[in-house]
């Protein structure tokens, strides 16, 4: 709350653990990094970057708190702000969840993240009575709602696509029945779960989307298997009803796991190692919300903060 307070529009998707704003990014030539990675990076300049996807990630966060129990509401005068900028912004495009370093663009995600921090705060409206333009909000919702179902969806393919007029399809798709946008079992989240399934699967685990396919972030080259993602496919595997299969791939997805039980970011099947930052939040954080889900636990957190 401390981090987010001030004007809505100067919302960060990423601040330094003490709260701070500046996150400077550059490099460091004088370091060869691991096994020649390079180049080496210090900071991460995605804190500059529009990423629609935040507002709903902390409405969403807030609306959580209060519901176990958050005392007083010290967040509300907070949200109805985020929602005042959210009412305003949300048609804009945006760098994405995955910080492409590519042109904005309408990301699906992302649209549905506007419609799940409009959705939490008309919940709070609703269930705890605090004052808003809940009416407003719910026409906003909407709205919101059937250009995601018209601009997003790809009805000759069954799948939601990874921005409006997309061929690509995105592992982040999988998180659309997490935030109550869809249930898990609507035919729709169904083709896109099946869709992802066949175009992004590497040997048994999930890229996030074919870098090459579009050019979205300007990266040409295949990179490795994601493994938060892979655990988001067996969260939706399970909420289809292949309940087999989900087990089979969180089973998978522990066999990787290092000597001392740690995942990193991305895992290679070819070479049989894992790849990017390690110990990675991501990860473990899919980790655990994936061993609810199919201990027969409700699971909200989706998307933590990764860096």
């Amino acid at each position: 709350m401390r981090a987010v307070a001030g004007n809505p529009a100067d919302l960060q998707m990423m601040y330094q653990l003490d709260g701070a704003r500046r996150v400077p990014e550059y490099e460091v030539p004088w370091l060869s990094g691991y096994e020649a990675s390079v180049p080496v990076r210090i900071g991460n300049a995605a804190a500059g970057q529009f990423q629609l996807d935040v507002w709903g990630e902390v409405l969403d966060g807030l609306h959580l708190a209060r519901q176990s129990g958050l005392r007083g509401d010290p967040a509300w005068d907070i949200e109805v702000a985020l929602l005042d900028f959210l009412e305003g912004h949300w048609q804009e495009p945006d760098n994405g969840l995955w910080e492409v370093r590519g042109p904005a663009r309408p990301f699906v995600h992302s649209k549905v993240m506007a419609w799940a921090g409009v959705d939490r705060g008309i919940r709070a409206v609703e269930r705890f009575g605090l004052p808003g333009p809940v009416d407003r909000w719910r026409v906003l919702r909407e709205q919101i709602r059937t250009e995601i179902l018209t601009k997003g969806f790809d009805p000759h393919r069954g799948t939601f696509t990874q921005f409006y007029g997309s061929r690509g399809v995105d592992a982040a798709s999988l998180l659309i029945p997490r935030t109550g946008f869809l249930p898990w079992d609507d035919p729709r989240v169904l083709g896109t779960v099946a869709t992802v399934e066949r175009e992004l699967s590497r040997d048994g685990f999930l890229l996030r989307y074919r870098p090459e396919l579009e050019h979205v972030d300007g990266i040409a080259e295949p990179e490795g298997a994601f493994l938060a993602r892979s655990f988001w496919l067996a969260d939706a595997l399970h909420g289809a009803g292949r309940t087999r299969d989900a087990h089979a791939l969180f089973e998978r997805l522990l066999s990787v796991r290092n000597d001392v039980g740690l995942l990193a970011e991305e895992y290679d099947p070819h070479a049989r190692r894992q790849l990017g930052n390690v110990p990675q939040a991501f990860s473990h954080v899919a980790l655990v919300n994936t061993a609810r889900h199919l201990a027969g636990h409700a699971v909200h957190t989706h998307r933590p903060t990764s860096r």
